[in-house]
């Protein structure tokens, strides 16, 4: 009887590269179309619902197809180096095959194939990194989530001008920020929506499991889940349409700058986050929102964190919500650096009262955002009177009254401010 050899090396990588290959594996959407003209493919995914790995297969086939002037553009140079291009498991270096892996130099922000291809890396922080340099190929990933989205995309599509067939793949959890509702209007974009269940084989049970319980049936469980770009919520007091139109680029010379917390006073997997949010005012009357900070954490993270802020932005006081941690709040904080000014205040019912007068700001066109803050704004916009109040937005609040001083004053020279349903004590 004739023995059956053992197939060779060669063979058991053809037959692992076909089992894995990424036409054998991907979901209906996930791979453009060869066919069709197109300028850019949006892809709106909910969470886990397999963008990123989308956007590296996109790469490293254009590779192939022999286009060599390629942009990685993510929302910080971490997120870049991270989630695009080393560390996260749909990376372009963990998918790559073994002879196209490129060589990456992060001090260079630069790949470079076998090939000769090369891909540069940029951020949505930094947009003018992006002017000077020519591309024809662009992959962009969770463009909703940049600092300066508008900036970003027009020097991108301005250098997105090499060969005969210039594409980007925009990878993205949707917000109906301007540059999205823009792009799927185009008739040169193809637009996909994606959700988290459609890649649930792909993803822990337990996972979906929990933020299925946390989102689902919800307005943002609609955006993060189903990838749906949802308008304000018309019974909402904040609105992004104000928010839009009073965006800055950068802030002018502030005279005072608050650092508001809103604490988790729980550290674990189902906790809150807490709200750490920057703001000043200018010598002109208006407020201006320069960070969010805000992290889910244990208390001892927490107060590092809004710790860090208060110093990196030069503040001159620490104002911390303590309905639920009193006294302890305030001796969290002051264990990381007992030198902080810090003002503890307490809200005793009704938080729309609150959030009412900062609300009346932004309709007078007195507060700025410095900057684009996705998750804060997602929560300002959504939120309506009589529900939970979000953490975020909370410290933004807090931040802004402390900043207009629109509470009262105690004899000790700090603001202490209790409010009940109908009464401003």
């Amino acid at each position: 009887m004739q023995m059956r050899s053992m197939p060779n090396v060669s063979d058991i990588d053809i037959l692992r590269e076909y089992v894995t290959r990424w036409t054998f594996l991907a979901h209906p959407g996930q791979i453009p179309p060869e066919d069709q003209a197109w300028f850019c493919y949006l892809m709106r995914s909910g969470r886990g619902g397999g963008k990123t790995r989308a956007g590296a297969e996109w790469i490293l086939k254009r590779v192939r197809q022999g286009y060599r002037h390629i942009a990685l553009i993510g929302q910080t140079a971490a997120d870049v180096r991270d989630t695009m291009v080393e560390l996260g498991p749909s990376s372009i270096m963990k998918i790559a095959r073994p002879k196209e892996r490129p060589i990456y130099e992060p001090s260079k922000r630069r790949l470079t194939f076998p090939n000769g291809a090369v891909a540069t890396t940029f951020t949505g922080e930094e947009p003018d990194q992006l002017r000077g340099p020519a591309h024809d190929t662009v992959w962009i990933d969770e463009l909703a989530k940049f600092k300066y989205p508008e900036e970003t995309w027009d020097n991108m599509e301005m250098g997105l001008r090499l060969g005969n067939n210039p594409q980007v793949f925009c990878t993205t959890t949707p917000r109906p920020i301007p540059i999205i509702k823009r792009l799927i209007k185009d008739p040169t974009t193809i637009d996909i929506r994606f959700s988290t269940s459609q890649n649930a084989e792909n993803l822990s049970p337990i996972f979906l499991k929990r933020i299925q319980e946390r989102y689902a049936g919800t307005r943002l469980g609609r955006q993060e889940l189903e990838g749906e770009v949802l308008e304000d919520n018309p019974d909402a007091l904040f609105h992004r349409e104000i928010i839009e139109n009073l965006r800055v680029r950068e802030a002018p010379q502030l005279i005072r700058v608050v650092i508001g917390v809103d604490p988790a006073v729980t550290g674990n997997e189902k906790s809150d986050e807490t709200g750490i949010i920057a703001g000043g005012i200018a010598a002109n009357g208006h407020g201006y929102i320069l960070q969010d900070a805000s992290l889910q954490a244990s208390p001892a993270e927490w107060a590092r964190a809004a710790i860090k802020t208060f110093h990196d932005r030069k503040a001159d006081r620490m104002i911390g919500e303590v309905n639920n941690g009193g006294d302890l709040v305030e001796v969290n904080i002051r264990t990381v650096d007992r030198n902080i000014p810090f003002t503890a205040v307490h809200a005793s019912r009704g938080k729309a009262i609150r959030a009412e007068p900062v609300a009346a700001l932004y309709e007078q066109g007195r507060i700025h955002h410095v900057g684009t803050f996705p998750e804060l704004e997602d929560q300002m916009c959504n939120w309506v009177p009589g529900g939970k109040s979000p953490d975020r937005m909370d410290a933004l609040v807090w931040c802004i009254w402390e900043l207009f001083g629109l509470g009262l004053k105690d004899e000790q020279q700090q603001r202490v401010y209790v409010i009940h349903d109908d009464t401003e004590i």
